[in-house]
């Protein structure tokens, strides 16, 4: 398979043809998985040459997991699995490598369903940010993107339903557990103080 020009092709794809309101499901999203996935594995010890493919398709799953958006909002994993059925075997990529990469796009669909380690990793990639200090700019480009939608009212609907996600959200990895875990409550306890201010 050649991960190169899959990966050209796709970065390509998203940066020309995104809707431009989409402030958090941009390319810079689906590069910032790309690279959480990326750290993950390796500390989950994804690293040896037996896992090289592994790390190929979790690349690859990272890259296409948000390609959906290309055509639609709602439902965009299936989109997104529709698209990498169509074009990766032109990049090498067989029926079951491509199989694989289409369980970890369907994994990220909220409410996330891993069933196996690459999942659980393309899953905490997707959602790493819950758990980092730059939670509220982030979390601020999500507001957005769904403001325009008309699918969130303003600030305080918005903040409730951060609280109740936060709430719910629990990382797969152990890794990612250790990783993240601490800030993200930092960051519920925060959202829920700001609420109870109002």
């Amino acid at each position: 398979m050649d991960i190169e020009k899959a990966e050209k092709y796709i970065l390509q794809q998203l940066e020309e043809r995104l809707d431009r309101t989409l402030f958090y499901h941009g390319v810079h999203h689906t590069l910032d998985v790309v690279n959480a996935s990326a750290e993950i594995a390796a500390q989950e010890g994804l690293t040896d040459d037996e896992s090289l493919q592994s790390l190929q398709l979790l690349r690859t799953a990272a890259l296409y997991h948000d390609s959906g958006f290309l055509t639609t909002y709602h439902g965009h994993e299936e989109a997104g699995c529709a698209l990498a059925r169509k074009v990766l075997p032109g990049f090498g990529y067989n029926a079951a490598q491509i199989e694989k990469i289409c369980g970890m796009i369907m994994a990220t669909k909220i409410p996330q369903t891993p069933k196996n380690t690459l999942e659980m990793i393309i899953c905490d990639a997707d959602l790493d940010y819950l758990g980092r200090d730059d939670f509220e700019p982030v979390a601020a480009t999500l507001f957005e993107e769904l403001k325009v939608r008309d699918m969130v009212e303003d600030i305080p609907a918005w903040d409730a339903v951060q609280v109740r996600f936060l709430e719910a959200h629990s990382y797969w990895t152990a890794s990612q557990r250790k990783r993240r875990d601490a800030a993200k409550q930092r960051h519920l306890q925060h959202l829920k103080n700001t609420a109870r201010a109002l």
